[in-house]
């Protein structure tokens, strides 16, 4: 799972530095930092903040993040296939 990256690529997506948007999280600068390099985990009420200040759904974020490792392996060949269209209308959808 590649949720920090996810993050980091969609708030510079919507223009705004790290600062700004921890600021708006109610998060100190450092602690996104290690939460967009993946270091850290943040708890659930963080990734709500993060998620609603992102104007993208919890689940669309954690989907977006997904890669095969996190897909068993009998059904990563479908994972594979799907996951890109997928993406894409996500992207689409919520102008991530």
């Amino acid at each position: 799972m590649d949720l920090g990256n996810i993050i980091k690529n969609i708030r510079k997506q919507k223009g705004q530095t790290q600062g700004e948007f921890a600021l708006s999280c109610g998060i100190t600068q450092t602690y996104l930092s290690q939460i967009e390099s993946n270091l850290k985990e943040p708890n659930l009420s963080t990734l709500k903040s993060i998620s609603e200040n992102l104007n993208v759904p919890l689940p669309i974020l954690f989907f977006l993040s997904m890669t095969e490792d996190d897909v068993q392996p009998n059904k990563r060949k479908a994972f594979q296939i799907v996951s890109p269209s997928v993406k894409s209308l996500v992207n689409e959808f919520f102008a991530v």
